[in-house]
């Protein structure tokens, strides 16, 4: 930090308005960097006079901190709003070699590091963020399994690639700001490793966790294994923050062409895949409409079978009856034979056990009958079941034919479709879960089919067995 000379006695105009603009201003190595809404401006030190005192002054360390603090809160504004509309613009999951996501991390970096105390080793002084985060286990005992898989690491060796590598975990899981708010409401811990005018432990602090949030919204993958992260130099980008109409729009033009194109891939993509997934569906009901046609045929075979019984079971009274009769003939008459007695009974008591056993057989195969009436008209109410959800996929395949359609005309016209982008998008997102979860259903409604068709199967080859 350099000292900054007067020029005159009396405030002027430029010079007031010079002074207003510096209370805005943080200080970093040669540059001053000052908020212009939502863009930031650069001057150097040595052009820039604050004050009309001709002595020169020492600045109040007070004073300058809470400038740095002020700094690193509005880096943090712009550098976070700047990756959720990027991340949101280019619509698929982030990695490490994503530049604004790799400045957020080095803004966030530069914020914990803020105020640290510096903790004296026989190597010297040493200052690490990664003291304060191993603190958010005790506090959300969720954070626990991050802080084990970076002490799992293999090829992380100092706290600062151990602080980095936890602040990619957790937005990964998508809890950074969670943990950063559990954190910073425990000014008693943290004040082991803060000075008492640090970013985290002021205000500051708070609303930097509170713009975390909006990191929820983006999807986000890091390979830690291979990445070094303990030699990383942790600078600033002010130049991705810096004012440029015409790149700007530009870069603007081609993430939104970017991205419609990319849109485009997927629906075909997907178009595909649904196409394969109704043929598919098409097939299996095929399949189970031949099952059923089988089923209807072994049905009037059990049927026939059952009328067989029946008329046996007829037959079998009537012999029975017979029986009956000319055993009452032969219990008048005395006279005749006492061994064409004995065997008249038995005949008449083998004749009443068939009788019997045919009578079982015959509830037997009613009982089963109306069984397979049931399973057969569940299995009609399942194809027709089978057959409403295909007319409904495909009438949702149209409508993704006609989204997409849609989407190449916006691509035509991609200045116009900022906002019916997203709303495409949540659209499509909605019909392909609904899809999907059509899908599981008619997958799990096929499964039963199957295990309905293989009992009835083994019910009708069990019944002609016995038959035969």
């Amino acid at each position: 930090m350099s000292a900054l000379t007067p020029q005159s006695d009396m405030p002027t105009p430029t010079t007031d308005k010079i002074t207003q603009a510096a209370m805005e201003t943080i200080y970093l190595c040669k540059f001053r960097v000052s908020m212009d809404g939502e863009w930031l401006c650069l001057r150097e030190l040595d052009d820039i006079s604050l004050t009309p005192d001709p002595e020169p002054t020492h600045e109040d360390p007070n004073y300058l901190m809470a400038n740095e603090r002020m700094n690193l809160m509005n880096m943090a504004k712009l550098s976070i709003k700047g990756l959720i509309e990027s991340a949101l613009n280019l619509g698929r999951t982030l990695d490490s070699d994503y530049a604004p996501l790799q400045q957020f991390f080095v803004v966030m970096e530069h914020c914990l590091k803020h105020g640290l105390k510096a903790k004296k080793s026989f190597l010297g002084q040493n200052k690490s963020f990664w003291g304060p985060l191993e603190l958010v286990e005790k506090l959300v005992p969720e954070a626990a399994e991050i802080t084990a898989s970076v002490k799992d690491l293999p090829g992380l060796k100092t706290p600062v690639g151990r602080g980095r590598a936890w602040l990619r975990l957790a937005l990964m899981q998508k809890k950074l700001s969670e943990y950063m708010k559990a954190l910073i409401n425990r000014k008693d811990l943290l004040s082991e490793f803060y000075e008492p005018n640090a970013l985290m432990m002021e205000e500051e602090g708070a609303i930097i966790a509170g713009l975390l949030v909006g990191l929820n919204v983006i999807d986000a993958n890091f390979c830690m294994k291979g990445e070094d992260l303990d030699s990383q130099v942790g600078v600033i980008d002010f130049s991705m923050y810096l004012k440029d109409g015409n790149s700007t729009k530009g870069n603007e033009g081609d993430g939104q062409i970017t991205a419609i194109l990319d849109q485009k891939n997927y629906v075909e993509e997907l178009n595909r895949h649904l196409s394969a997934t109704v043929n598919n569906l098409q097939a299996k009901v095929d399949a189970l409409e031949k099952s059923n046609t089988k089923l209807t045929e072994e049905l009037a075979v059990a049927n026939n079978r059952i009328i067989t019984l029946q008329e046996e079971m007829e037959r079998v009274k009537e012999e029975s009856s017979y029986i009956l009769e000319s055993n009452r003939k032969v219990t008048k008459d005395r006279t005749a034979d006492g061994h064409a007695l004995t065997e008249a009974r038995k005949q008449l008591k083998e004749e009443t056990q068939l009788r019997l056993d045919v009578e079982k057989e015959l509830e037997v195969q009613i009982g089963m009958r109306q069984e397979m009436e049931l399973a057969m008209k569940m299995l009609e109410k399942d194809v027709c079941e089978k057959q409403d959800a295909l007319v409904a996929l495909r009438q949702q395949l149209d409508d993704l034919r006609a989204l997409k359609h849609e989407l190449s005309f916006k691509l035509q016209s991609s200045d116009m479709g900022a906002k019916q982008k997203s709303e495409l998008n949540s659209r499509l997102e909605e019909k392909t879960n609904q899809m999907a979860a059509t899908i599981k259903q008619l997958e799990q409604s096929e499964k039963d089919l199957v295990k309905q068709a293989k009992t009835l199967n083994s019910a009708a080859n069990k019944l002609i067995q016995k038959h035969h």
